[in-house]
């Protein structure tokens, strides 16, 4: 790969097939897939230093290798996924454990019969059990919607403690909003687990790329029909008109496609107005001990300013001295702030899906451009979601 942008250049010589916006998995993904399977000459630009998008890690000053975003653990029950990116990585098994701070203990999330069994007396806690069984049956998802929806006095106490304690005050964090304003679709994924398995994630396939996401995105982008190019905007590289559906890069005209991953009110200049998103601010701190915590993750619904604290070496397995946690600080997003300018979640209500249709059919007039990925198409991805629909556009779009 090179990342000089010294490197590039454009003459009637030399031109690439595909130019995609975003280092992410996304246009990891597409870049990898096009060039392998298509022969096609790609150059990938993102803004920041590295790539790997938010799943990028790296080495802290203590040798504990950190998520700079936030954590990112993979799981999937999508063979496909799994066995593509296996092709680039090593993977260290790692299944995802959470707890709650609540009314002063550590107890695991999802709520399950554990969680019931810590936080209440043993008669009261046997009998909600007894009856959630006998109710929904052992091994059961149930959300927590349908729970309060209950007229069996015992089961609807049980739904509104859940509620209360584990739920409203962190999505309200979360979102930045009132808890009487969380939308009900949100309140209907909370699932109430009808059992004893503390594992956050049932998936088939859990862990995490042995030597990190960075090595797994360098092998993505190790072609030599790829080119990466780096802390470069990728309006410094490229024009576009969309009136006259025509591109230039480096100055010459560019016949080929266009992937974009980035924000799509951004790609049009906001034109119809800016989408809202949340953004995050992380503060790592280090201990001169072997763990801070008893789980990789513990969330702190009704307690501080932060949502969790998450501890990286419980989910690698990496041995060395101390330990690096990251505190998660949920912020509006504000893309002329330095410190609030990330964006990572969608806020969807029916308004702000209404301005992304109307950025979307602005896209769909332009025959050379494909968007992919949460920012793109506005919706949440995770990260087997993602490379799933990366495999699925250059399906639809290449094959």
């Amino acid at each position: 790969m090179r990342h000089n942008k010294r490197s590039f250049y454009f003459n009637n010589h030399f031109m690439y097939d595909t130019i995609i916006v975003g280092a992410g998995f996304a246009g990891a993904v597409l870049a990898e897939r096009l060039a392998s399977q298509k022969q096609q000459r790609v150059l990938v630009i993102d803004k920041r230093r590295h790539t790997g998008g938010n799943c990028h890690d790296s080495y802290d000053g203590h040798g504990v290798l950190v998520h700079r975003y936030g954590p990112h653990l993979f799981h999937t029950s999508n063979r496909a996924v799994f066995q593509y990116l296996s092709q680039f990585t090593d993977w260290h098994h790692y299944e995802h454990s959470v707890l709650a701070y609540i009314d002063g203990q550590k107890v695991p999330v999802p709520f399950n019969l554990n969680t019931l069994s810590a936080l209440f007396p043993a008669s009261l806690a046997q009998s909600l059990e007894n009856k959630l069984i006998g109710r929904y049956g052992y091994g059961t998802k149930v959300p927590i919607l349908t729970l309060r929806a209950e007229d069996d006095p015992e089961l609807k106490f049980l739904a509104d403690f859940i509620y209360d304690k584990m739920f409203v005050n962190y999505t309200a964090k979360q979102w930045g909003c009132k808890p009487e304003d969380i939308a009900p679709e949100v309140t209907a994924r909370v699932p109430v687990h009808i059992s004893r398995d503390n594992r956050y994630f049932q998936d088939a396939y859990q862990a995490l790329p042995k030597h990190g996401y960075s090595k797994l995105f360098d092998a993505l982008l190790d072609h030599p029909a790829i080119s990466v190019l780096l802390n470069t905007d990728y309006k410094q590289v490229l024009t576009i008109d969309f009136e006259r559906e025509a591109m230039t890069a480096f100055g010459a005209p560019f016949n080929g496609n266009l992937i974009y991953t980035g924000p799509i009110d951004e790609l049009f200049g906001y034109r119809l107005g800016s989408l809202p998103y949340r953004s995050l601010q992380f503060q790592f701190e280090h201990f001169n001990e072997a763990f801070f915590q008893e789980a990789t993750t513990v969330n702190y619904p009704n307690n501080h300013d932060f949502t969790r604290i998450t501890e990286f070496k419980r989910a690698s397995g990496q041995k060395v001295d101390g330990t690096t946690i990251l505190k998660e600080f949920p912020q509006d997003y504000d893309p002329q702030d330095s410190t609030r300018n990330i964006p990572y979640y969608p806020v969807f209500t029916d308004n702000n899906t209404a301005l992304y249709r109307q950025y979307r059919a602005l896209a769909e007039s332009f025959g050379r451009l494909i968007l992919v990925g949460r920012l793109a198409e506005y919706r949440y991805y995770d990260m087997d979601d993602i490379v799933e629909r990366a495999l699925q556009v250059f399906a639809d779009e290449f094959a």
